[in-house]
């Protein structure tokens, strides 16, 4: 039997960062082969590591209120100074995205060197975890127990099964008495029905900024057109806000006046075809095929100003029934998960089991699309690290 001043289940993001915090006497463990295993496969392999713009109003929850403390007290900025102190060069995407110039392995191995204190044992799986005498005792894989003052679950959520993701966060909350609200999968593609599909598989790869709703929430970036339905950042960001049974609405010329549009070409450019007027706006792919889709022939000179404002405004209102999700298969985070409301928002730990902490995706706080989840990542691993190793009673 061994003991640990602290264990963390998880060598992911949260987990990474709460070891390099957390103080001497910490063991971390996985089972996969490798640390940062989410972190290598992130941004294509460059890792969107943290947003130049990351705020609490970029974070969904029951208790929007929660991830303030954390994200305030460890911030973008302060991620950005530790890049910078390991000499990681870095460019900002749009929308304030930072990536890594060269892998996601520098992310992974700064981190490692951060966390070199803590003993890092892979490829070893938490069977049991029991709670006594202030203590807990966790059973492992290979047979084995250890003890602990203090336990730090940082296993993440249900996304992306093919890399070990499992519900083992939401189980250990359980049975230690936190209520895990509903979840589901986010930053996820949206499908379609049959006839919906085969009107839009014909456009994949095609990719146009748009202008995306759902209840009440719009959002402005890229759309893409793929075989299996829509994907794309406005559609990853809007399906965290999606349900079954509801429409959305895309404009797929945000800022343009299509009505003005098709009158001047209507007034100066009369024999041409609406399909080819229409491939002055968008994509010409995509023109042809809405053209068809919608039976929109002859030359423009012919159309009525009516015809002409039914078709802007089908192009600024097209809505859309999803049938569902690409789930978990796919998606990027978990929506829901851990009950903030039994968590100490400076520390993370459990308000009603002392010395056990929750991290990273497991909480009910999913960030928006572009290095939102990273930072969430870091700012509740730095929370629950920090408050570890301090001094007894600070």
């Amino acid at each position: 039997m061994s003991f640990y001043r602290t264990v963390i289940i998880g060598a992911g993001a949260a987990g990474l960062m709460a070891a390099a915090h957390a103080g001497p006497g910490t063991l971390l463990l996985d089972h996969a082969r490798a640390a940062g295993e989410k972190i290598r496969i992130s941004g294509g392999g460059r890792c969107n590591f943290t947003n130049l713009h990351a705020g609490p109003e970029n974070f969904i929850s029951e208790n929007p209120h929660f991830a303030k403390s954390a994200l305030a007290r460890y911030t973008q900025w302060n991620f950005i100074d530790l890049v910078a102190r390991h000499a990681i060069p870095y460019h900002e995407k749009t929308l304030g995205q930072l990536f890594c110039d060269t892998s996601a392995n520098d992310i992974t191995a700064m981190l490692l060197a951060e966390a070199s204190q803590a003993e890092l044992r892979l490829q070893t799986s938490v069977t049991g975890v029991a709670h006594q005498g202030g203590q807990f005792r966790l059973t492992l894989s290979d047979g084995t127990t250890l003890h602990s003052d203090n336990l730090v679950i940082a296993t993440g959520g249900k996304s992306i099964p093919k890399m070990g993701a499992t519900g083992f966060a939401y189980d250990i909350a359980r049975q230690f008495g936190h209520r895990v609200t509903d979840t589901r999968p986010g930053l996820v593609p949206l499908t379609f029905g049959a006839d919906m599909l085969a009107a839009i598989r014909p456009l994949a790869g095609t990719a146009l900024p748009a202008r995306v709703t759902c209840s009440g929430t719009v959002l402005d970036e890229a759309l893409l057109f793929t075989h299996r339905g829509l994907s794309g950042p406005a559609i990853l960001q809007i399906s965290s806000y999606w349900h079954e049974r509801q429409d959305i609405a895309i404009d797929l010329l945000p800022g343009i006046d299509a009505f003005a549009h098709l009158r001047a070409a209507r007034q100066h450019q009369g024999r041409r075809q609406i399909g080819t007027v229409l491939a002055d706006l968008l994509p010409t792919r995509l023109a042809q095929h809405w053209a068809e889709w919608q039976r929109l022939t002859g030359n423009i000179a012919d159309w009525s100003d009516s015809r002409l404002r039914a078709v802007a405004q089908a192009l600024h209102g097209w809505r859309l029934r999803p049938t569902g999700t690409e789930g978990y298969r796919t998606a990027e985070v978990t929506l829901g998960g851990i009950d903030t409301g039994g968590l100490d928002a400076r520390t993370m730990q459990s308000k009603t089991v002392p010395g056990l902490y929750f991290i990273g995706e497991c909480v009910d706080v999913t960030g928006w699309l572009g290095g939102l989840n990273f930072q969430w990542a870091w700012s509740s691993g730095w929370a629950a690290g920090t408050a570890i190793s301090a001094p007894a009673g600070a």
